[in-house]
């Protein structure tokens, strides 16, 4: 018995190896193809950490909001939502739209300001006023001078970042690259939103766990038993 149980762990130790490493093999295999077609396809492996990382926490979100009961339709929507806007920021970057768009205006506007700044100052301007808008509605619906101050400082800090992002004339690759990040965020995005405003229905939660009918007819099986009992016999 022994020896038969020395074989046996032997062997169960070399099938743990083997699962292991399989399971690496696995690993490496999706992690070196992210790291590869993003550094052929957009110039960099530092895309393809970045996409991943913003992969696997839409996926992880998705995981988390299925149970609560968010819907398959909702999620669907939010990744649809998410794929138009990768396509529309990556083709308006790709084509410098944005930066035309900016030193246009600076050429009719800022005249004085140096040629090669003039996009990141029209583009930084522009969209700080449309965040501190934004940055105002969201203090409308908060209470506290410090959330709202912090959501006008924030609106305006956001607004100005994208400006300056969204000035560059970035490129094919760094515009794509760009474009699949912030539709990976609109999508985690749009999916917390919806739950936040919908909330956990957690009436049909608690019904998915505790087995209202099975224990309510259980219940009335036993009255019935106790009411067809002689007298005096049992409890």
């Amino acid at each position: 018995m022994a020896a038969i149980g020395g074989e046996i762990a032997k062997v169960a130790g070399f099938i743990g190896i083997a699962i292991a490493v399989v399971l690496l093999a696995g690993i490496l295999l999706v992690v070196g193809t992210s790291l590869f077609l993003a550094d052929w396809l957009l110039g960099s492996m530092g895309w393809g950490v970045l996409h991943g990382v913003l992969l696997l926490t839409a996926i992880a979100v998705t995981c988390f909001l299925v149970p609560v009961g968010m819907s398959g339709a909702r999620i669907g929507r939010a990744f649809l939502v998410g794929v138009a806007v990768a396509v529309a920021v990556a083709l308006l970057l790709t084509l410098a739209l944005p930066n035309r768009l900016y030193t246009s205006i600076g050429e009719s506007a800022l005249p004085g300001v140096e040629p090669g700044v003039r996009p990141l100052v029209v583009g930084a301007a522009i969209w700080a006023v449309i965040g501190l808008l934004g940055g105002i509605v969201g203090a409308l619906r908060m209470d506290g001078a410090g959330a709202r101050f912090g959501s006008l400082v924030g609106g305006a800090v956001m607004g100005a970042l994208v400006g300056a992002i969204t000035s560059v004339d970035t490129g094919p690759q760094v515009g794509i690259g760009i474009g699949i990040a912030v539709g990976y965020l609109t999508w985690i995005g749009i999916m917390g939103a919806d739950m936040a405003r919908t909330g956990v229905d957690t009436e049909a939660l608690t019904a998915r766990f505790y087995p209202k009918q099975t224990i309510e007819t259980s219940k009335e099986t036993l009255a019935w038993l106790q009411s067809k009992m002689p007298p005096g016999f049992g409890s």
